[in-house]
């Protein structure tokens, strides 16, 4: 299977890339190993409300895409909302991921899981 047009755009021209200063939650998942990293980034004002959502990630087109696909579907959601994103949402979302690749979209929702616990940790 190719790359959806929408995967090559959320590779070659990916939104919310970098890290978020005033970040109040932040998730890190993957492995040095497999050679995917992502770092999810979470400005969630007081009512629990993702203002703003960025990432860093090493690895692959499709895990950049996921990345950047993930963060644009919960920017604007309660982290309850956020927290029930799946990958298969992702992958839907970008038209498909090869089966190779369909482990990208599960570190871009576990991320953001990741992101959101970190965030209520703080927070109690």
């Amino acid at each position: 299977m190719e790359y959806t047009d929408v995967v090559m755009e959320n590779f070659t021209c990916p939104k919310n890339v970098g890290e978020i200063e005033d970040a109040n939650g932040v998730g890190q998942v993957g492995s040095p190993a497999c050679g995917d990293i992502m770092k999810i980034f979470l400005k969630i004002n007081d009512d629990d409300i993702i203002e703003n959502a960025s990432f860093k990630t090493f690895g692959c087109g499709a895990a950049v895409a996921s990345s950047s696909m993930a963060t644009e579907m919960i920017i604007g959601k309660s982290i309850e909302e956020a927290g029930k994103l799946k990958n298969s949402d992702v992958v839907d979302a970008l038209g498909g991921l090869p089966d190779v690749k369909i482990h990208c979209s599960v570190l871009a929702a576990e991320a953001i899981q990741a992101a959101i616990q970190d965030y209520k940790n703080k927070k109690a």
